[in-house]
């Protein structure tokens, strides 16, 4: 999931590239789910390549595997299995009845992904790991992913709207990914780490809320960290560097 860090080697290692290998091959059993109208299953096919994604880069770090072909590679599998997969998914669920504007809209998810896979790409050793700059493409990917589980908590009277819904989320989501914004990493807190026993039971009462109706909170834990961005960049941010002038004033 975007986490390259570590020493870099030149070789090919198998074990991680297994993982990243097994993400592309869920993106591509995706794209023919949605072909042949499977949405629920595409959408399992998407979620399934994050687990993947961030399976590759816990294990190269762990094993000390890392490499610059690891490095490529994961970008090229990422850009199919959350852009180029969704994209079509996107378009051929709810899109299609736009026309042109529809495919365009779902290119520009695509396209915003490549841009923000190549940003990352050339960005990693200058920026902070407890950030993202722009919306990560797994995220955004699962996002959508996540909203066919979704669909049908919709109520019946707003059923009309869900397709422009659908087409202003995934303009949204092509935006944020070539954004600024700010989106937490995660990198740093660590699961293999020692935490407090409160983050323990922080975790597990998520993890049993989530469980209880995954279609429904699913796509609420998502769209929670798609709205976190925003906030920690145009409100929290602000707020903290005002603070800290004050206090060196």
């Amino acid at each position: 999931m975007e986490q390259k860090t570590g020493p870099v080697h030149k070789g090919v290692y198998i074990l991680p590239n297994l993982f990243t290998t097994a993400s592309l091959f869920s993106g591509f059993l995706g794209l023919l789910w949605a072909a042949s109208g499977e949405y629920e299953a595409c959408a399992m096919a998407i979620l399934f390549s994050a687990l993947m994604d961030g399976l590759d880069g816990k294990v190269a770090r762990l094993t000390n595997t890392a490499s610059e072909f690891g490095v490529q590679y994961d970008s090229l599998c990422d850009l199919v299995a959350f852009g180029v997969a969704p994209a079509f998914l996107v378009w051929n669920w709810q899109l299609k009845q736009f026309g042109r504007l529809g495919i365009a809209v779902a290119f520009l998810l695509a396209v915003c992904g490549a841009l923000r896979l190549a940003r990352f790409n050339i960005s990693t050793a200058v920026t902070s790991k407890k950030f993202f700059t722009g919306l990560p493409i797994p995220a955004a990917g699962c996002t959508l992913a996540a909203m066919v589980f979704f669909q049908p908590y919709v109520p019946e009277q707003l059923m009309h709207a869900f397709p422009a819904f659908t087409l202003g989320v995934t303009f949204v989501l092509s935006f944020l990914m070539v954004s600024r914004v700010r989106y937490a990493s995660f990198k740093e807190y660590g699961l293999i780490k020692a935490h407090p026993f409160s983050s323990m039971v922080t975790a597990i009462l998520l993890f049993v809320l989530v469980s209880s109706e995954p279609k429904l909170l699913g796509f609420m834990v998502f769209a929670g960290y798609l709205i976190s961005g925003p906030v920690y960049t145009f409100i929290i941010l602000p707020r903290r560097s005002h603070k800290l002038l004050r206090s060196l004033a």
